[in-house]
């Protein structure tokens, strides 16, 4: 085995990150090196092998990344759209890799286009094997149906997810959308109510629901006369989504600048 990879977490103190720490701990191609967390929370200074019911590892919680960037050699992100793009900033400065899970970035993706022009950037709105897997059969599915099938998008998270639709959904509409050679901004339906009226040929639906310990659940069904195909994924535990993040971190720490997604990392073009 080579040398174990330094790796910092942001967002440290969040469902994810604790789960990646855990990860980190027990995995020897790693090394945990940074935590981070926002400035006002109160896991600042708490040792971050306990956030993951873990033994001490003698790295704090901190919310300055500059403090910490000299001692990673590649960070992952699963925070805000603002606290992932200031820490993009930060690592183009400092030529580190970043690993990104943070949803709800819309248009912010130029932000990522552009820092990928000096460092190796891997950004995913999903980190599973099978989503990405499930966007590859989406693709093929929808070019072989064209438009004689109506495309609905049903997602459901966890009470806490403050994203909607979430960015896994809406990266399968995309997909969808680019099969079907529309462009998803100018066909998708976010919820109906009232008298909406017949629905219109071409458009993508959206649905959500939030409730409980939702995971993750996602399905897309293509509806069509007399019979209707739906392709669903659903996620039972974190460990998938850290998994796939430390899979792509693995992958990323020596490639050179651009930005990639999973589809890169795990080989699916």
């Amino acid at each position: 085995m080579g040398k174990a990879i330094k790796v910092g977490i942001a967002g440290a103190g969040g469902k994810m990150g604790r789960m990646l720490i855990g990860r980190c701990i027990q995995d020897p191609c790693f090394q945990l090196m940074a935590a981070l967390e926002r400035p006002e929370s109160p896991l600042i200074g708490v040792d971050a092998g306990l956030l993951s019911g873990s033994t001490s590892t003698g790295v704090k919680v901190n919310s300055n990344l500059l403090e910490v960037i000299e001692n990673i050699d590649i960070l992952i992100d699963f925070t805000s759209p603002e606290s992932t793009l200031s820490n993009v900033l930060v690592c183009q400065d400092k030529e580190k890799p970043i690993v990104i899970g943070t949803t709800g970035l819309g248009d912010s993706i130029e932000a990522l286009e552009s820092a990928a022009r000096y460092i190796p950037i891997m950004f995913a709105p999903n980190m599973s094997i099978g989503v990405n897997i499930c966007f590859q059969v989406l693709e093929t599915v929808a070019r072989a149906l064209g438009d004689q099938f109506d495309v609905e998008i049903v997602e459901a998270h966890h009470r806490d997810k403050i994203d909607s639709p979430s960015g896994t959904a809406l990266r399968m509409g995309e997909v969808v959308a680019e099969a079907l050679g529309r462009n998803l901004s100018d066909c998708a339906v976010y919820g109906r109510e009232g008298d909406v009226g017949v629905r219109e040929s071409k458009t993508i639906g959206f649905g959500t629901v939030r409730g409980g310990d939702i995971v993750g659940e996602h399905t897309v069904m293509f509806a069509g006369p007399g019979e209707r195909i739906e392709i669903t994924h659903r996620a039972s535990d974190r460990s998938n989504f850290a998994n796939g993040a430390l899979k792509a971190a693995k992958w990323l720490e020596s490639r050179k600048h651009g930005l990639y997604d999973m589809q890169d990392v795990l080989n699916l073009r």
